[in-house]
Parts: C-alpha cells; sequence; structure tokens
C-alpha cells in the first residue's frame, strides 16, 4: 500500500467557501458511490446532476489535499445533507458524512491524509477524439490561398516523407525558419453561402528553409510528417499557437450567440456522442474553449389533414457539446450528449 500512496501531516489555515447549489441532485444520486478505472468526472456528474456542469457547486474538497479536485480510482463518493443542502465529498479519512461536513466548514483537525499517485480521472473522456483535430486550422481564406506552396520534390518524385526535401515558391520565407506544411480541406460558408468564414487545413507535416533563389523558390528540408505524405500544392504557413488546454472543464456561457453546425468532422453522416462538429461561431462571435451549446433539431413540416394546411412541428433539443478549439468565425465542439443524431443544419444554443 505504501508505494501507491503519499502521506503528509496538514494543518487547515484557512476557510473554504462554497457556492450554493443552484441544481438540485437527482432522484436517483448514489449515496455513495466508488470510482472506477474509466470512469470520467462528466460521467460521475451526471449520476449526480441533471445539468453536470455544475459538479464543481455540489463538491464539497478537501483542501488539505493536494489537488483537492482530482477524483482517482477508488475513492470513495458520499452524498451528504449539509446544512440543509445536498452536497457530494470524497471519504477521504473514513469518517462518513461528519468528515465531509467538516470540510464544508473550514474546520479540520490536523491529522495524516493520504492521495494516491496514480493518474486523476479526466474531466472529460477526450481520447475518441480524432488525433488530427490538434493539427486542424482555420485560416482565412486569403491567407491560405496566398501562402507560399510545394512547387516541386527532389527528383521529381510524387510525394516526399520526413527526410526528404521539396521545393517552395511564396513570399516571406526566411532562410533558417521553420514552417507548417499545411494541406487544404474544405472552405466554411455561413447558412446562405454568401460569405466564406474560413478554409479548413490539415497540418502534415514541418520543415527548415535552408536556401532561397531569386525567383522565391526555397529549399525546404521535411523534418516532421503528421500521417500524411506531403504533396504537390500543400500550403507552407508559420504555425499558429496550439490552443488546446491540457484539461476540459465544461462551463456554460449565456452570452454565446445562437449558432449553427456547419459540418460534422470526418463524417458524410450524422453526429453522436464522441463526433466532433464543426459550428458557425468563434472567437469574433465571443466563443471560448469549454463552452457548453444546446443543440437544437428543427420541427419538420406536416401537413394536417384535418384542417387542410401545413405546420411546422416544435423544435427539440437533441444534444449537448462541449467547444473545444476556436478561430474567428468558426468553432470545433465535441458531443457529449445525444438523444438523437445530430445534423449539419441543427440550431445551437447556450446550454441553459
Amino acid at each position: 500500500m505504501l508505494h501507491k500512496k503519499i502521506f503528509w501531516v496538514v494543518v487547515l489555515l484557512g476557510l473554504c467557501g462554497q457556492t450554493a447549489l443552484a441544481q438540485p441532485v437527482t432522484p436517483t444520486a448514489p449515496e455513495v458511490y466508488v470510482v472506477k478505472k474509466g470512469d470520467t468526472l462528466w460521467d460521475i456528474s451526471k449520476k449526480y446532476l441533471n445539468d453536470p456542469w455544475q459538479w464543481n457547486k455540489i463538491w464539497v474538497a478537501n483542501p488539505h489535499i493536494k489537488n483537492p479536485h482530482w477524483i482517482y480510482p477508488g475513492d470513495k463518493l458520499l452524498l451528504c445533507n449539509i446544512g440543509g443542502e445536498m452536497r457530494v465529498g470524497r471519504d477521504d479519512d473514513n469518517t462518513g458524512c461528519a468528515g465531509i461536513e467538516e470540510m464544508a466548514s473550514g474546520k479540520l483537525s490536523p491529522r495524516v491524509y493520504e492521495t494516491a499517485i496514480e493518474e486523476p480521472i479526466a474531466r472529460i473522456a477526450l481520447g475518441d477524439i480524432k488525433t488530427w483535430i490538434k493539427n486542424a486550422e482555420v485560416f482565412d481564406t486569403a491567407a491560405l490561398q496566398g501562402a507560399p506552396y510545394v512547387l516541386e520534390m527532389t527528383d521529381m518524385r510524387v510525394i516526399a516523407s520526413a527526410g526528404d526535401r521539396v521545393y517552395v515558391r511564396g513570399k516571406n520565407l526566411q532562410i533558417g525558419s521553420q514552417y507548417g506544411i499545411y494541406r487544404p480541406g474544405q472552405p466554411y460558408y455561413d447558412a446562405r453561402k454568401s460569405r466564406r468564414l474560413g478554409w479548413e487545413a490539415i497540418l502534415v507535416g514541418r520543415g527548415l528553409v535552408t536556401a532561397l533563389n531569386r525567383d522565391n523558390v526555397a529549399t525546404l528540408d521535411v523534418k516532421d510528417a503528421f500521417n500524411s505524405e506531403v504533396r504537390k500544392g500543400d500550403r507552407i504557413i508559420t504555425e499558429p499557437a496550439n490552443t488546446l488546454p491540457s484539461i476540459f472543464e465544461p462551463a456554460n456561457n449565456p452570452n454565446l450567440p445562437s449558432g449553427k453546425i456547419l459540418r460534422v468532422v470526418d463524417s458524410v453522416g450524422n453526429a453522436t456522442v464522441n463526433s466532433i462538429v464543426a459550428l458557425n461561431i468563434g472567437s469574433k462571435q465571443g466563443a471560448k474553449t469549454n463552452n457548453l451549446v444546446a443543440v437544437h433539431r428543427a420541427g419538420v413540416v406536416v401537413r394536417d389533414n384535418r384542417q387542410g394546411d401545413k405546420v411546422r412541428l416544435p423544435t427539440e433539443r437533441t444534444g449537448l457539446a462541449m467547444i473545444i478549439r476556436t478561430f474567428d468565425n468558426i468553432s470545433y465542439a465535441y458531443v457529449l450528449e445525444a438523444t438523437n443524431t445530430l445534423s449539419v443544419g441543427d440550431m445551437v444554443t447556450p446550454a441553459m
């Protein structure tokens, strides 16, 4: 047991403030739950709350434990009535609800505590997110189309990979600088297709400029290749900073405007749980990483044979998604819940 635990003695120095519960716990919330390997905080939160992102409002964290908001496999969670409010806490020292109430009050006595050194459970199950999403970018159309491009390969080859040399034509390249090699994907348009919102491109490699002639043709040594070969026409662009956080914590944003699903990423069909969808709202519209959006399917128009006219059925909520990457006018969102398949054109709104 000792090799799996770290022990230390700590004394409470401050008061742990708590936020009033905005949403009641679910009627089926378990009084005791032991965290299992493979659980996520999102899944556990749904056991206690109808709105899982409100987890922090019922969670009683032990201020004596390093990283008190993390949960580990084997931890025992208790649902307790504290001061008339239902709260959830980790039974760190087998003192039951009395110990959790002590944590909430901030009046813990000095004692020995322990915490696991294994990996904490994830907030969101991100293992199913397409690996290439980290390398996907949405560029301004003019910036992508005007970027330098792969003109030719060494020995007139059709493709190149890491360790090969290619020739690039374009302006503003610098000898000794490293660039991303991007494959243009599909353009994104607004709902009426009257305005282009951006152009998706996938990072397929990286290269270093080693020479440059008077015709703006540069020699590029390919240093890395990612799941694809380098081809003629690939664009050479300075890589933007990676905006993916290490941890995703869903949060509501009531000021987020309504939008629509533009595309189900990496699929020609519909989206469901663990799918990635592209939305027509981005950072310029106030979208941020971790923002939650509710997905709604518009009701179809049907004919009322009794009255002889056509009417539209009510719009229904069909899913919940979390924004994981934002660009100027586009964002990618990860589908957390789906009561029906989600489709291009479905409306998204703040998850209230």
